[in-house]
């Protein structure tokens, strides 16, 4: 049903479905793009050889990093009920208990934020916990691995390959109006 304003009407449910469905599909069509520049960039002195199925982490980087958005595009307690409903599908999509999976995803927030600080940038975040979940010091020049600090061409290089997997919520809410 539209509305005089030409926005859509949709159930919470039905938002947190095309979030979850689309974030998703993104992920698993986007990671061996990502593996690419991983295994591409010529700031490592060896190659990561990260193989296009081992997305495991990267699936849950960005979500971790998408439902920190959650918070700012919902009020009055919507926003937590968006996200009971994301765990929720998200718990049957992958096979686990819907508190494991909330623990687990909270874990990586924590880690993005501890990695990226003092920066507030979710991308900048987002790149830093690849780097350090998929161990990639190790590949770095002697320069950088003593560091321990991701080279910054790098960084720049995932960052504007990460912008993809953010999810505009500002454009879903220019297009829908999401009710209870």
């Amino acid at each position: 049903m539209f509305t005089i304003f030409g926005k859509k009407k949709i159930k919470e449910e039905t938002a947190s479905n095309i979030f979850i469905n689309n974030l998703l599909d993104t992920i698993e069509k986007g990671f061996p793009e990502i593996a690419g520049i991983i295994n591409d960039s010529p700031e490592f002195v060896a190659c990561p050889n990260i193989s296009e199925n081992n997305s495991e982490k990267f699936l849950l980087i960005i979500i971790a990093a998408n439902l920190q958005f959650i918070p700012e595009q919902f009020n009055n307690c919507q926003d937590d009920r968006m996200l009971d409903l994301i765990y929720s599908q998200l718990a049957k999509v992958f096979g686990v208990e819907k508190e494991r999976l909330e623990g687990l995803i909270k874990d990586y927030q924590n880690y993005i934020a501890k990695v990226n600080l003092p920066s507030k940038n979710t991308v900048y975040g987002i790149s830093k916990a690849i780097f350090g979940k998929y161990e990639l010091n190790q590949f770095q020049d002697e320069y950088f691995k003593n560091m321990k600090s991701p080279n910054p061409m790098f960084l720049k290089r995932l960052d504007d390959a990460i912008d993809c997997f953010i999810w505009n919520w500002t454009g879903f809410k220019d297009k829908y109006q999401v009710t209870q």
